[in-house]
């Protein structure tokens, strides 16, 4: 079975993405905002804070991240299923 490559990346991306959006909001609407916290994502993301700003910035982020590590996962998995499944149709 191979997997979709982009609908995979898709998928990984919204949800990373809308993750990182709803966290950060969860987290503004108990604490409220705190412009320069980051938590640790703000060193990878760059513009990323726990601000209403903020939170565009991580969800843009985790899309573009989220699907890239989405695509690249299942291209790695069919190029290894197929070779895989190669070796035990010669058995």
């Amino acid at each position: 079975m191979k997997l979709n490559v982009l609908a995979l990346g898709l998928a990984c991306g919204l949800i990373w993405g809308l993750g990182l959006f709803i966290i950060t909001w969860w987290i503004i609407m108990f604490d409220g905002q705190q412009p320069g916290d980051t938590l640790v994502l703000g060193r990878i993301y760059r513009g990323y804070e726990l601000t209403t700003t903020g939170s565009l910035f991580g969800l843009l982020w985790g899309l573009g991240d989220g699907f890239i590590g989405g695509v690249i996962f299942a291209w790695l998995y069919n190029m290894l299923a197929g070779r895989v499944g190669q070796g035990a149709a010669a058995n």
